[in-house]
């Protein structure tokens, strides 16, 4: 049951902690009650973290729990994302056997990602779903494997995590619900500088109401003396437990390599540098085994035996003597699962590291690199690609590391690791000058995206234009939107000088249309018209098609009307003439709510349900979220609102299966207007929280907002209402010009003056969203804006401050009326009331 439960400290006897230790007790207990429970340990290298959890993990075993540790590696920083979490499902698959695999059935390709031995890879999304998705899946799982037992996973050496680990623990954190998990992550707070990236990760889950942080602090003189008895096995004396006391300071760990080197005979003369007392024992090792130390600090967190011994070039006698002294000497151990060797404690790898001269580093770099190109298999597939690429890069050569580089990056793609990926690129296009031109030549298009140029053109050269646009994708999915604008600028300048390529420069202007509206620098508009210049009049291509679909989409939300019907329609045609059948099925959905808007409302609902079903039964994510996001809100659109309320459960239901995030939070703010228009207020009250909870993006956010504010003002919360109408504002953003964003946020204002009977408000918000103009398909938002208003002067009707200017308003109203289309009863019954209020 202790496998990979491991006992580090010299003393035999744990010493202190028992406020932390009862802390980490108490959160065992609310877990096993079905509470999930974080605990963060933070405190300085050697102050114990580690022999802390490793009693509590005894204790929590014994007690029948099942636990599971992971480290994080400092690798992860060149690009081996997921280690602690991939080495937790390995040993939870190991200790439960079947049961993993069970709770993984229907989802074993997206989990392959973070556990390769569950078999293939999915093919990859190419949008920020695919991401989601796997953190939603991944915290299923451990629900699922917690659900009848109490699950604790510890994560050691937080300070070193790969972002995409930190961002699928700050995600298991916010989601977690009902399960018996205890998650216990360790942390150096000694190394979290003002900018390490640990920092804000802490700072976030702080807020968190699951989340506890314990900080160890070094052991009182009592402490140290106790620690001495224990490693000693007898009190020492007063002078000497004075001396290693103040040499210590009290942290853990140094107590224990003092006292060490004092009984090895070095009574006098201790070295001033901590460095140096780390460093006398390696240099007390025969000198076989001091080079194998060497060779295993500049190899990793930890080595496996073969790639260790083929890297010494040693006997295998000799390797294993060599070792030997190092185990017996308590500087190296076994790995947990017996396959290679790590140091003891960090602090003693990271010293024998800073003292190898650079050229011996460089040197142990390039035979790693050699020993693992010539035998693949002496380290995991998933490890393989960023190991061999960190491992050739710090070899400081060129030609081997670039080729290297870029499969690295292609891996962590696949696991959808975007911000590694980006570092890996960064790094190739470092390399990208240095290395040889027929080495350059030889690689090929890493084709990340269907609609890119390059993308299937085996006989084509990458060109550095094409790991442009991997940086720029790579960039905009780990959310450094200026570094992938920035990078899309650089490729278009790059463009320009080297002469006409016009579908990599609409490529680009697309990337570029995304990146302003992310930004809030503008709406995309005039990117996206440079782009649909620039295939004009081209043959079909995945390009144009792309542009064309991204045109109709932009032209949906922003300006709908008869010019984005057209260019839907295009795109429909370039995509099935070229075969990209997921941006047909894009466009044909917008084509469908085009259609909708237009009048004929069969036929568009019929395109729009038949798209669902195709999207379902290829499992294209990038389509199936979309899809029944768009069919329940054109439903309500067209007062359909029980016929939405069902089509959001079925679609829920689907996407709930494949774990898409921020569709289903989509999907639960239409569920929660229609439920309102349905007069199941607390069942939409239900579904706008649960939007809230969901929610990855803004703008779900700020229409579930939207929607709790509606609610708040027919139950008369008026402090409430003003609140989330607030709320709603701010998701949306200020630079907003989306009509269905703008209308409700004015709707809304209306509705809340009136509630408050400020008559001249609601004629003052009507003049300026009369004056910003009425868009076709807009009816959902403007009937209900100005029945509000009508009722408003309705009740004003009368009063002293209300008849100034309300001959005017009510002409307004009466104007506005007339630009209003009513093309489904339930907005020419809207149109009836509100002429009912204004006789």
């Amino acid at each position: 049951m202790l496998d990979d439960v491991h006992t580090t400290s010299v003393s035999p006897v744990f010493i202190g902690r028992a406020q932390e230790l009862a802390t980490l007790e108490d959160a065992l207990a609310r877990a096993t009650a079905g509470e999930p429970q974080v605990l963060l340990v933070g405190g300085e290298a050697g102050v114990g973290k580690t022999r802390l959890i490793d009693e509590f993990l005894a204790s929590a075993v014994a007690a029948g729990a099942v636990a599971a540790v992971g480290g994080c590696v400092e690798i992860g920083a060149d690009g081996l994302p997921f280690a602690p979490v991939s080495t937790v499902l390995r040993s939870l698959r190991r200790k439960l056997g079947g049961e993993l695999d069970g709770a993984a059935a229907g989802q074993e390709g997206e989990l392959a990602r973070l556990l390769p031995e569950l078999g293939e890879t999915a093919r990859a999304s190419h949008d920020e779903e695919g991401r989601a998705r796997l953190f939603e899946l991944t915290v299923r799982l451990l629900e699922r494997l917690a659900a009848e037992r109490t699950l604790v996973v510890a994560i050691e050496d937080l300070h070193w995590a790969d972002r995409s680990t930190r961002e699928l623990l700050g995600y298991l954190f916010r989601s977690l619900l009902s399960a018996r998990l205890l998650v216990v992550a360790t942390y150096r707070s000694d190394d979290i500088h003002r900018r390490h990236p640990l920092r804000p990760f802490l700072a976030e889950v702080d807020r968190m109401r699951e989340v506890r942080r314990i900080e160890l602090s070094r052991f009182t003189r009592v402490e140290v003396h106790a620690q001495l008895t224990g490693i000693n096995g007898a009190e020492p004396e007063r002078d000497l437990l004075d001396r290693i006391f103040k040499r210590s300071d009290g942290n853990a760990f140094f107590v224990e390599e003092i006292a060490r080197s004092i009984n090895e005979g070095c009574r006098t003369g201790l070295s001033e540098s901590l460095r140096d007392l780390l460093l006398v024992r390696v240099e007390a090792l025969p000198e076989e085994a001091q080079r194998v130390v060497r060779i295993l600090a500049e190899g990793g967190s930890s080595v496996e035996y073969e790639l260790l011994r083929a890297v010494a070039r040693l006997g295998e006698d000799e390797l294993i003597d060599a070792l030997r002294a190092a185990v017996g000497a308590n500087i190296l151990r076994p790995t947990a699962d017996d396959s290679g060797y790590r140091f003891r404690h960090s602090l003693v790898r990271e010293a024998v590291r800073d003292d190898l001269l650079p050229g011996e580093r460089s040197r142990l770099n390039r035979r790693f690199a050699e020993a693992l190109e010539a035998e693949p298999a002496l380290v995991r597939a998933d490890e393989r690609a960023a190991r061999l690429a960190s491992y050739w890069y710090h070899a400081h050569d060129p030609a081997k590391a670039l080729p290297a580089v870029l499969q690295a990056s292609v891996e962590a793609r696949r696991r959808y690791a975007h911000a590694e990926q980006l570092r890996l690129l960064e790094r190739a296009l470092e390399l990208w000058e240095d290395a040889p031109k027929e080495i350059r030549e030889a690689q090929r298009p890493m084709d990340y995206a269907e609609v890119y140029p390059a993308c299937g053109c085996a006989d084509q050269a990458l060109r550095q234009l094409d790991l442009l646009a991997e940086v720029v994708v790579a960039a905009h999915m780990s959310g450094q939107l200026e570094r992938a604008l920035a990078i899309s600028k650089r490729a278009l300048r790059t463009l320009d000088r080297s002469g006409h390529d016009p579908l990599r420069a609409a490529w680009f202007w697309t990337q570029r249309c995304k990146l302003m509206a992310s930004l809030a620098r503008g709406d995309g508009w005039e990117e996206l018209s440079r782009a649909q210049e620039l295939v004009r009049g081209l043959p079909p291509s995945p390009v144009h098609a792309e542009v064309m679909s991204q045109v109709a989409g932009w032209t949906m939300t922003h300006r709908p009307g008869p010019e984005g019907m057209a260019a839907a329609e295009r795109a429909v045609e370039l995509a099935r003439l070229v075969g990209a059948e997921s941006t047909e099925l894009n466009a044909r959905l917008t084509l469908a709510y085009f259609t909708v808007d237009s009048g004929d409302i069969e036929r568009g609902l019929a395109e729009m349900r038949e798209v669902c079903g195709r999207a379902v039964a290829l499992g294209d994510i990038s389509v199936l979220g979309r899809c029944y996001v768009n069919l329940t809100s054109a439903l309500e659109g067209v007062g359909r609102s029980a016929e939405a309320v069902e089509t959001a459960e079925e679609g829920g239901r689907i996407l709930d299966r494949v774990g898409l995030v921020d569709s289903r939070a989509w999907l639960f703010g239409n569920l929660a207007e229609s439920l309102f228009s349905l007069g199941r207020w607390d069942e939409a009250e239900a579904a706008a929280l649960k939007t809230l909870r969901l929610a990855l993006g803004t703008k779900p956010r700020g229409t579930a907002a939207n929607r709790l504010a509606r609610l708040a003002l027919v139950r008369g919360d008026w402090g409430t209402a003003e609140r989330e109408s607030a709320a709603t504002r701010e998701h949306y953003g200020a630079r907003n010009t989306e009509p269905q964003y703008t209308l409700k946020v004015a709707g809304q204002a209306i509705e809340l003056a009136a509630a408050r009977g400020r008559i001249l408000e609601v004629r003052a918000l009507l003049e300026q969203a009369v004056a910003a103009g009425f868009p076709p398909g807009m009816q959902r938002y403007l009937w209900p804006l100005l029945c509000e208003a009508a009722a408003a002067e309705s009740a004003a009707r009368g009063l002293p401050t209300a008849e100034p200017g309300r001959g005017e308003a009510l002409a307004r109203l009466r104007v506005a009326v007339k630009r209003v289309p009513q093309p489904v009863p339930v907005w020419r019954a809207h149109a009836a009331m509100l002429q009912a209020e204004l006789e």
